[in-house]
């Protein structure tokens, strides 16, 4: 009897859907509907639901994910790790050499955006420090991905494969999307295959969710899990609405609370990615902090909320547009900023170049500021002109005003066979510190690789994780 309950259900759900796209003419036929169901209940319970009930076709996901799952892609990365050997250890314990590297491999998820080029799009914490990027299309076939870009602040990269009988979705428009509207996740959660899950729209903006970076998430109760990464969130019509990054969840599964990076934001860095490498984002020229009880008193702020500008670089946009030290930013271009990670999220979201709209609080009283964001000046230099060990490396300071309070050095680009790319550097990497002396730019590296020391220790962060590497 188990089985007929279950199909019990899966048919009280179809009528429940197709009641729901037929409006009124499920309830019109509801009688002749009802004798239908209750001639296929008493069928064989392996029977399949008829395709369509009193000649009102069920509602169905197949014809549209007939198109969609063709451009998804399944990414396997494979990441060579150097390991240190003990001499004295194996010696003293009779060991054999210990091997010098061992790999680490993860699996993802990714989309075909672009047929006729290869374009792949997948999140950076899928390939990030990668040396191997296999990617599996739905056919079966395996093909060998190039890196042409990521971007660790939106946590996007974008993979060139070999343009031959490819799919690609086309990006929506997902400033137009609505609490409420139904998407679609496809991806290779744990694993298992291409699977799909659908759900809706459960916010849109979401932003504070822990870690440095970007944010601007749809948030969805389509189920997504370690796996989905990288894959599509599409609409209804098949288009692709966002990216699966990340899942909220205190067990590490699926809990309902996923969250997609959306597709005109993956448009705007996708762009870049394609044409530079990277992303050029622009910089208002300001440190600002949080508003804190103490500072509200001080300031007479009142119950207003904002950010606190604790400094302003010389100029800056910010300088230009007469912005000074304890002024209270309430606004960019209309949009609330409540504290200075908000203020961080919609200047970086902006894009270079955009004249952009301040509303301020001075003395007490409201005030609007203009001025153009502009890319801020950084200072690069190769890793050979630093020291041999670091060849093949591009170094540079630090361009984000939130990132330089980690202090440190950007590492832009290692090029793959070089002696840096040897030793373990990889592009996206931030140089702390030299042998645990703190760095803060490219001049105090200089300094201090300048003593041309005999051990090369350095505390590297990468993502969330921070190691120390030894170069040799």
């Amino acid at each position: 009897m188990q089985p007929k309950r279950l199909t019990l259900a899966v048919a009280a759900t179809a009528i429940a859907l197709a009641g729901f796209v037929a409006g009124s003419a499920l309830h019109e036929n509801a009688a002749p509907v009802a004798r239908q169901l209750s001639d296929h209940l008493i069928a064989p319970a392996g029977a399949a639901l008829p395709a369509s009930l009193d000649g009102q076709p069920l509602p169905s996901l197949a014809p549209m994910l007939e198109r969609v799952t063709p451009a998804v892609v399944n990414i396997n990365t494979k990441t060579r790790v150097r390991v240190r050997r003990d001499p004295f250890f194996e010696h003293f314990f009779g060991l054999p050499d210990m091997p010098r590297e061992r790999v680490q491999q993860s699996l993802g998820s990714g989309v075909i955006v672009d047929a006729a080029k290869g374009y792949v799009l997948t999140n950076n914490h899928v390939v990030e420090g990668a040396d191997d990027v296999s990617v599996t299309l739905a056919d079966g076939r395996t093909l060998t991905g190039t890196l042409i870009g990521t971007d660790p602040d939106t946590d996007l990269a974008v993979l060139k494969i070999p343009a031959e009988r490819l799919s690609a979705l086309p990006l929506a428009n997902s400033a137009e999307l609505r609490v409420g509207d139904f998407v679609v996740a496809v991806g290779n959660p744990f694993g298992l295959g291409q699977t799909v899950t659908s759900g809706i729209v459960s916010a849109l903006g979401r932003t504070g969710l822990g870690g440095r970076g970007y944010q601007n998430f749809i948030q969805t109760d389509a189920s997504i899990n370690p796996g989905n990464s990288g894959g599509p969130l599409v609409d209804l019509r098949g288009n692709l609405v966002g990216i699966n990054s990340m899942i909220f969840s205190p067990s590490g599964g699926n809990v309902g609370i996923g969250f997609a990076i959306p597709s005109d934001l993956v448009a705007q860095v996708m762009r870049q990615l394609v044409e530079f490498g990277t992303v050029k984002r622009g910089a208002l020229g300001v440190e600002a902090q949080d508003i804190t009880p103490e500072l509200a008193r001080l300031l007479n702020l009142g119950d207003a909320r904002g950010a606190v500008v604790a400094r302003v670089r010389s100029g800056s946009p910010a300088s230009r547009a007469g912005l000074a030290a304890g002024d209270t930013i309430l606004s960019l271009d209309g949009k609330p900023v409540r504290g200075a990670q908000e203020l961080h999220n919609l200047e970086g979201l902006t894009p270079t170049g955009s004249k952009i709209t301040l509303g301020i609080l001075r003395d007490g009283k409201p005030q609007t500021l203009t001025t153009t964001l502009e890319a801020p000046t950084v200072r690069s230099v190769s890793g050979d002109s630093l020291d041999p060990r670091l060849a093949g490396a591009q170094i540079a300071d630090q361009a984000d005003s939130q990132r330089q309070a980690l202090g440190g050095v950007a590492v832009t680009r290692v090029a793959e066979g070089s002696r840096a790319y040897a030793n373990g550097l990889r592009s996206g990497d931030l140089i702390a510190a030299v042998n645990q002396r703190d760095i803060g730019g490219v001049d105090d590296l200089e300094q201090v690789l300048q003593r041309r020391t005999r051990q090369l220790l350095l505390t590297v962060v990468r993502g969330q994780n921070a190691f120390f590497l030894l170069v040799e």
